[in-house]
């Protein structure tokens, strides 16, 4: 099966004491580029992340959102800092001895001075933590493996359909060029008879000249290689995989041969085809570009 590069994913693990919302969505992207939203006290695991999302996925721009939510109540604790404590009392008595006034000072006093109370958040359980985040992650990205191999299939289809139509050309200019050939040496012939009139035609200069004009004209290679890239093409998408840079440099290929066989015609009814058939490469690439 193929993937698009296009998707979304969304998982929610709620714990008893923690919970956890990820939302994953991505779009085209030469190679992966995971842009990482999320609370600053989860960014220990940053690097965790982005190595368990690579065995989801291996192309695409992903933008990650987390949000954490802790209902514990004993994250928390009251630090006394006895240090500072003393630190405003030493300078209390030194104030009240040098100016000769009472030293008033209670306790519900001190405790109000900054820093003699903290608050302190209490080391967290980090492999407890990943557990609950690590199902989220893989959770969400689960949920965006599936929108990619579901419009992927959609893709797979649409593109196969466009490679037979590309055939179609191909069958239409392997059938038509011989014609043309046939044509001219008619044409030719006629021409130097109206010239000559009743003098004797060289038939072996006649042949030669058609054989110069079938030489410049021959796109035989062209189709040959056309008709290769097409079904190598069909072979990928039906193997599957992460095929999609593979896919854009057979469709470059596939518009060299074109532009060739578009450069060598006279004929305007091959030169039309090789138009249509340019033109149906060109939307093939642009569905490419969206093939993991």
């Amino acid at each position: 099966m193929i993937k698009s590069m296009t998707g979304f994913g969304r998982c929610e693990i709620t714990e008893a004491d923690r919970k956890f919302t990820v939302e994953m969505k991505a779009v085209n992207h030469r190679y992966l580029d995971v842009n990482l939203k999320m609370p600053k006290k989860l960014n220990f695991f940053e690097s965790s992340i982005r190595n368990k999302l690579k065995q989801y996925i291996q192309r695409g721009k992903v933008d990650i959102f987390i949000t954490y939510e802790d209902y514990t109540e004993s994250n928390v604790c009251i630090k006394y800092n006895k240090d500072i404590a003393a630190e405003y009392m030493k300078y209390l008595r030194q104030m009240a001895e040098e100016f000769s006034l009472d030293n008033d000072v209670r306790v519900s006093t001190l405790s109000r001075y900054p820093e003699v109370f903290s608050m302190e958040e209490q080391s967290m359980d980090e492999e407890e933590l990943w557990k609950g985040l690590e199902k989220a992650i893989s959770g969400a990205a689960e949920g965006l493996v599936q929108t990619r191999i579901l419009e992927g299939e959609n893709l797979k289809n649409d593109l196969l359909e466009k490679l037979d139509g590309m055939l179609a050309h191909v069958d239409f200019i392997t059938e038509r060029s011989p014609q043309i050939i046939a044509e001219y040496k008619e044409k030719l012939h006629a021409r130097v008879q109206e010239l000559l009139e009743d003098t004797k035609i060289d038939e072996n200069r006649l042949l030669t000249e058609v054989t110069l004009f079938a030489d410049r004209v021959c796109v035989d290679e062209e189709l040959v290689r056309l008709r290769s890239h097409i079904q190598q093409t069909k072979d990928a998408l039906t193997a599957g995989g992460s095929i999609g840079r593979k896919l854009d440099f057979i469709a470059q290929e596939m518009n060299r041969e074109a532009n060739t066989i578009l450069s060598k015609t006279t004929d305007l009814e091959i030169s039309n085809r090789a138009i249509e058939l340019k033109t149906e490469i060109e939307k093939v690439r642009e569905q490419i570009q969206n093939i993991e």
